[in-house]
């Protein structure tokens, strides 16, 4: 089988694949019903990626706590992993926050737009999916704790990004907690699969995790099967 790769040469995640082997086959069902295509042609050639990239992981709450220690030496970075695990944003979603997104009064974070590095320019783009756009309430101290960092922030407009640390910078700090604590090391976007995980915990329903965290469907919600009680 040919390699899928970049132009830099990296290969795909099975996981990417999978999702234009999806995309792609939904056109082709839709020339079937709709303009004659006498089959599909994904669907003949096979499935290729596969839904999940390894094994699914995750922090308890007490694995959190112990790294989040380890984070609070440096401002803005703290307050970085402070937002993904307790509001369960995707990394892109974190980096794309502005003083604008927040309110106090409400407690709430609004989530409309991601960052990305493309080509060494910053690009905002429209969050993941259609229900990606949400307002996600935060725990009371998390909200002092933003509204404190905030306010030391003379420069910072009401527009600007809040966090600019860069996606490799993440990597390092999460790498240098794990090392000074002994928690295992999980993936950036684990910290999401922790945040669910929490929720579970907490007793919320599939379909109020689904809202929060910004799932298209309550069926992804459900890949957490096996850790509802």
């Amino acid at each position: 089988m040919m390699k899928q790769t970049t132009k830099t040469d990296k290969e795909f995640s099975p996981t990417y694949l999978k999702t234009l082997h999806n995309q792609l086959s939904a056109i082709f069902n839709y020339a079937v019903r709709y303009y004659g295509l006498s089959s599909n042609p994904a669907r003949i050639a096979g499935n290729m990626g596969k839904e999940t990239n390894g094994e699914m992981q995750f922090w308890t709450k007490e694995e959190y706590m112990v790294f989040s220690k380890a984070m609070m030496k440096k401002d803005g970075i703290f307050q970085a992993f402070e937002i993904l695990y307790w509001c369960g944003l995707r990394l892109g979603e974190m980096l794309a926050l502005t003083p604008s997104d927040f309110d106090f009064d409400k407690k709430t974070v609004r989530i409309n737009k991601s960052y990305q590095r493309i080509k060494g320019e910053d690009v905002i783009t429209d969050p993941k999916t259609v229900k990606s756009n949400r307002v996600v309430q935060m725990p009371d101290f998390l909200a002092d704790e933003m509204e404190d960092y905030l306010s030391r922030q003379y420069e910072l407009k009401p527009n600007d990004r809040i966090f600019t640390v860069t996606k490799s910078g993440m990597h390092h700090e999460m790498d240098r907690g794990c090392r000074e604590t002994g928690v295992k090391r999980i993936r950036i976007h684990d910290l999401r699969h922790s945040h669910v995980s929490l929720l579970i915990e907490m007793g919320f329903s599939a379909v109020d995790i689904a809202n929060r965290v910004g799932h298209e469907s309550v069926k992804i919600t459900y890949r957490y099967a096996h850790m509802f009680p």
